[in-house]
Formats: structure tokens, sequence, C-alpha cells
């Protein structure tokens, strides 16, 4: 317990390292065998992002992880007691935050697989498919109070097809929001260029008290990635 009585996340036991030597022998023949220079360049970006290091030696399937244990420090998002919905949750660092921390109604939907967690409650389907998400929706006891949304569109490389294509995702995942959270519950989503386009910025704060945008730190400064924090749902 801290000074002012809250409760930290307790970081899991640190995995084992390999050697110096490996680990650089490693990269050098990931990167060699890439398919594509795209390719070869995120592999190489991966490789040496400090935050990847850190959430191996955490035990976290995902950097991702850190952007959402930021986004709680900074707007204290994650409460005790909360039915999440996390959508495209795949590999399930966002899950693993929300377990560590308690969380004990936690459900999540990805098109990939996502390896068990201990009472979470995983789909594997399409967000869009209204069997996939009423099987996910069974494994909490009422209305969502927090949703989350992680979705990422695959790039193309060509910006204005990638900027729809995330905007179509920051859409779903908003009409899933408005549809399925208890009165007073919050969003969170993933956006890019900049923000959330003006019509889901109008729609989120015709529906929710408060509005704003965060960068966490962990989010690379080059990526035009961006998170919108919405809470105080009205219907």
């Amino acid at each position: 317990m801290t000074d002012d009585g809250k409760r930290r996340w307790k970081k899991p036991a640190k995995a084992p390292a390999n050697t110096s030597g490996r680990r650089v022998n490693a990269r050098k023949v990931t990167a060699h065998n890439a398919q594509s220079e795209s390719s070869k360049k995120w592999i190489e970006r991966q490789l040496s992002d400090p935050y990847v290091q850190k959430a191996r030696d955490a035990g976290y399937r995902a950097r991702a992880a850190f952007k959402l244990l930021e986004i709680h420090e900074k707007t204290g998002l994650l409460k005790k007691g909360q039915r999440v919905v996390d959508l495209g949750c795949a590999p399930g660092g966002w899950l693993q935050v929300l377990q560590l921390r308690g969380l004990s109604e936690i459900v999540g939907i990805d098109l990939l697989p996502v390896d068990p967690l201990a009472g979470v409650h995983i789909v594997e389907g399409d967000v869009n498919d209204q069997e996939a998400v009423a099987q996910m929706l069974t494994g909490l006891s009422g209305a969502p109070n927090l949703v989350l949304s992680d979705m990422a569109a695959n790039t193309t490389g060509h910006r204005q097809t990638d900027h729809l294509r995330t905007v179509a995702l920051v859409e779903i995942a908003v009409d899933f929001a408005l549809e399925h959270l208890e009165p007073g519950g919050a969003f969170c989503s993933k956006v890019f260029q900049g923000g959330a386009t003006s019509n889901v910025l109008n729609t989120l704060k015709q529906s929710f008290k408060t509005v704003k945008h965060i960068k966490p730190p962990s989010s690379r400064a080059g990526s035009p990635e961006i998170f919108v924090v919405a809470t105080g749902f009205r219907r």
C-alpha cells in the first residue's frame, strides 16, 4: 500500500534473461529473414524498444500493457468491481493488466486466438458478430461499465487508406460502447491521425460527461497513435 492508501499492481516474477550474445545474434537473424523492408524495420524497432524488454521482464505479453497502465495513472480509469470488455484483446496484454489489478469480471474478443488467462472469459470471434458478442458477454454478471478497445487495422502504407480503416474500427468500438455500457460507465479506444474524427468526438461528447485525448509515454513518439478516454456515460 502507498501513503495515499492506494494499492499498486504487483509485477510478475522476472523471466530469466538470455545471454547478451544470444540476444544480439537473434536480432540479426530475425531482421535478416524479414520478408519486406517494412517488416524488417518493424522488427528492428521492436528489438531496440526498451518497452518491449520491460514487457518481457514484467511477464506481459505485449508492450501495450504499459499504455493502459499509463492511461490509468493519468485518468484513474480502472476501478475495483468494474465489469470490463476488451475489444481486440490479442495477444492479451491489457487483459493481464486488468487481471493483475484485481478486476474480477473481464471479457475480451479478437479475431486472433488468445492464450487463456485465469478468470478471464475470452472469445475468438468478430465484434460485428452478434453471436460472438453474446457469447463474450455471458462472462459478465451485468452490463459492462468499462469498454476498452486497442483494435488496429493492418497497415497498407497508404496514409488515407490506413486512416479510413482505423476510423472504421473506432466507430465500431464507439457503437459497441453506446449499445452495451452501463450508465456512468467509461470508454477508452485507440485512435490515430491526430485523434478521433469530428463525428466520433461529437457522438462521445453527447453521450459522456468528459472526453479527452491522451498519448501515454510508452506510445512511440513518431507514431500517430493516441487514445480517447470518455467517462460518465449517459443514455
